[in-house]
């Protein structure tokens, strides 16, 4: 389980972002700060608490902004991913935020589907790092540092929705590998309408189609996440 902390100074935008984190498997929210002081404290206490693996950090508040934080526990030799989360777009800012560690950029507002693509990357770059034991190889590097950069957005087609996509994609991940069928039974869609989304991530490389066998009649197809 990847243990997140939340920084922002809106109320509201630290409910939003828990239950939109509480929609992806994997993840859990282990602390919140509304201010910068509490999150360099809340990140520099964690080994004695709950871990902190990704901060999702906010880069205006009233006591500070998240470049501060990103110096003050870097150079405390912090432990943390981060993934800077906020509304400011100036170029410099977005520069120093990377040259201090932040792993992505998320510019708010933005949707649920973008939120979870963004840590769905997040997850894949920790998968290939953990796979990569001792001395990697450049491929390796270069499946790491890959899978944070999220895909060029891609146009859905007509009747698909990116919430409806997103669960489709938690369901093959967390119960895969699926038919049709049973990912229609699970989210509670038509057979159809799970097909086209199953045959949408194929198609992207998502998911990988394979011939179910040992049932009588054509043999199913099943689709399990690359």
């Amino acid at each position: 389980m990847i243990g997140v902390l939340l920084v922002d100074d809106e109320a509201l935008t630290l409910e939003l972002h828990r239950s939109y984190v509480e929609r992806v498997p994997g993840f859990t929210v282990v602390a919140e700060c509304a201010g910068a002081r509490a999150a360099v404290a809340a990140i520099l206490d964690a080994p004695k608490r709950a871990p902190i693996d990704l901060v999702l950090l906010d880069m205006t508040m009233p006591d500070g902004t998240g470049v501060d934080v990103l110096r003050h526990v870097r150079a405390r030799a912090a432990d943390v991913d981060v993934i800077a989360i906020t509304s400011v777009r100036d170029a410099e800012v977005v520069r120093q935020a990377v040259a201090l560690g932040a792993a992505q950029y998320l510019i708010k507002p933005f949707t649920f589907a973008t939120f979870h693509d963004r840590l769905e990357h997040y997850r894949a770059y920790r998968e290939r790092a953990d796979a990569a034991t001792g001395a990697a190889t450049q491929s390796e590097i270069d499946a790491m540092l890959g899978a944070l950069r999220p895909a060029a957005h891609v146009e859905l087609p007509k009747g698909l929705s990116p919430d409806s996509l997103a669960r489709v994609s938690d369901a093959v991940r967390s119960r895969g590998p699926l038919s049709a069928t049973e990912t229609a039974d699970a989210l509670g869609m038509s057979r159809v309408a799970a097909r086209r989304y199953l045959e949408h991530l194929a198609e992207a490389g998502r998911v990988e189609r394979a011939p179910r066998y040992g049932t009588r009649g054509r043999p199913e197809t099943e689709y399990r996440w690359s």
